[in-house]
């Protein structure tokens, strides 16, 4: 049986998993606003759209279909970020496990951390791409 002073050590080793965490989940809240927002404003240009001259309806679709694209981007964005807040939590999990059976297995607790952290990478990579659509909907609807 593990004692408390045998268990310390892996508990001091949890505390970055659970930063990353932390972290990762102020991510999550920032993306699943930022996806409300882009729902939000497609809804509203679809009910304006029958107003709109028909002349002046193609810009509009376009905006649409660049939200289409931000909401898909972001959707990836949020899934990937769960994953590696996922990951973290195995990794938190298989520390204790290794630890409590005394199981000597840095392969595998090096492999879950690297996937957590590409996952937050490939995140990343969608939330850069939905800035870059955001500022293409912006040059639309200021005429550039």
């Amino acid at each position: 049986m593990i004692s408390v002073s045998q268990l310390i050590p892996t508990l001091q080793v949890a505390i970055g998993p659970v930063v990353l965490i932390s972290g990762i989940g102020l991510l999550i809240l920032s993306m699943t606003n930022r996806l409300g927002r882009i729902i939000d404003r497609g809804r509203s240009l679809v009910r304006e759209l029958s107003e709109i001259p028909e002349r002046n309806q193609g810009v509009v679709h376009q905006q649409l279909h660049i939200l289409s694209r931000r909401a898909h981007l972001m959707r990836n964005a949020i899934t990937f970020a769960t994953i590696s807040v996922l990951l973290a939590a195995c990794l938190i999990i298989t520390l204790f496990i290794t630890a409590v059976l005394k199981i000597e297995d840095a392969w595998l607790i090096g492999i879950i951390f690297i996937c957590s952290l590409g996952s937050l990478i490939v995140s990343l990579i969608y939330f850069l791409q939905d800035l870059d659509q955001s500022l293409v909907a912006f040059k639309l609807d200021i005429g550039e």
